[in-house]
């Protein structure tokens, strides 16, 4: 049993035109798409899955008003690879590939559909390209060539520039496994702790719920059967 996230299941970007979105990162990216249907639990919003590999997803969100809200350049969206955006927001998104032929070849791939790239440009842990997608997003496709070294690539400046002492960093290259009992009990609302924007009211019921209670709000079942075939 693993006490760390293994890789990425599904990244999920909002889009004011679904279709537009879903054209992009399948005819200009290469990711087929395996799922598109009503996002469980939202009344009207729509949810696509575009797949990266087996086991990993790249998904669009549509809902009512998207289109209506706003981008600021420095604020919702950076723009760039090097723009600034609001904390808590994705400054950049960037995609794998698995080898310098790969990405050259994305490149090739891109450009054809008259997306401008720039790069590849060497960082030394990674080879990087970068271009736009819909709605401003900043996106990148990068390779490694090996696994990053933390003995080359944690530089101690850095660290002190985010009042990171090398007791913390020590910790943080090394998390301590979790060891007490399972299952935890949800634990009581902390305002310094990070929370979910529902309604007052709605998330201290959430927060109240079981396991049992949160199984029987699942949505199992995909929306087309193949029974008929």
């Amino acid at each position: 049993m693993t006490q760390q996230p293994n890789g990425v299941h599904h990244l999920a970007v909002m889009a004011g035109d679904i279709k537009k979105h879903i054209q992009f990162f399948s005819e200009v990216m290469g990711c087929p798409l395996v799922a598109i249907f009503d996002m469980h639990g939202v009344p009207g919003a729509l949810h696509a899955f575009l797949k990266l590999n087996d086991h990993c997803y790249f998904t669009i969100v549509q809902m009512e008003g998207n289109d209506e809200i706003p981008q600021t350049i420095g604020q919702t969206h950076a723009g760039s690879g090097g723009g600034r955006s609001a904390s808590g927001t994705m400054q950049h998104l960037a995609f794998k590939v698995d080898t310098e032929e790969d990405l050259l070849a994305m490149r090739d791939r891109i450009r054809s559909h008259g997306v401008p790239v720039f790069g590849p440009l060497d960082h030394g842990m990674c080879k990087s390209m970068y271009f736009a997608g819909p709605d401003n997003l900043a996106l990148e496709v990068a390779t490694s060539a090996e696994t990053i070294d933390p003995r080359l690539w944690i530089d101690p400046t850095t660290l002190a520039k985010c009042n990171i002492s090398p007791e913390e960093a020590a910790r943080f290259k090394a998390p301590a496994a979790f060891t007490g009992a399972s299952p935890v009990k949800q634990p009581a609302y902390d305002p310094s702790k990070p929370h979910m924007a529902y309604p007052k009211e709605r998330y201290q019921a959430m927060l109240g719920m079981t396991d049992e209670e949160y199984n029987k709000r699942g949505y199992s079942n995909p929306p087309v059967s193949l029974a008929a075939e």
